[in-house]
């Protein structure tokens, strides 16, 4: 049985191309800032940001995977590399020992508290600078509401495993 697509109306197709230029230019903008001024990148950030939200600076490889939803090798090729610059450690867990831990250094923290004011400032002039406070409130429930349907869409799938940050 064929079923007939549903296609985009004008309007929906000229959200949906908004979208995906400005983030494709967004993520583009970020990294250059990020190089520039703090000589990392925007993946990297997001880890070392992620680690810094934690308690005890530190998550297991699959939950900080999860977080970034990024695949596991992707993740321990970035931990390996932020390791070997002394910003991130790795820590077996003593309660099961197929996990490892990814955590914070000092090193990490302070290469993060440099480079986040630059971050911010970037996000804000490129962003929020350029929205009324009416639609930083649509902004922020358009990406909850898009976010809850894809939870919803991947928790319904039956490929579990094909999620990238579940894979190896």
């Amino acid at each position: 049985m064929t079923t007939t697509p549903r296609w985009l109306t004008p309007e929906e197709r000229r959200a949906w191309l908004a979208y995906v230029q400005f983030s494709t230019h967004l993520s583009d903008h970020l990294n250059r800032q990020l190089r520039r001024d703090a000589g990392m990148t925007h993946a990297d950030y997001s880890l070392l940001a992620h680690l810094s939200s934690v308690e005890e600076h530190s998550l297991t490889m699959s939950d900080l995977a999860e977080r970034l939803k990024i695949t596991r090798s992707r993740l321990t090729h970035a931990v390996t590399r932020l390791q070997e610059a002394g910003y991130v450690d790795r820590r077996d867990d003593p309660g099961n020992r197929r996990n490892q831990f990814a955590v914070l250094t000092e090193d990490g923290t302070r290469l993060l508290e440099r480079a986040a004011p630059g971050h911010v400032e970037a996000v804000r002039r490129a962003v929020f600078d350029a929205l009324t406070p009416e639609q930083v409130t649509q902004f922020a429930a358009i990406g909850e509401a898009v976010n809850a349907a894809l939870q919803r869409v991947d928790a319904d799938g039956a490929e579990q495993d094909a999620l990238p940050w579940r894979r190896r």
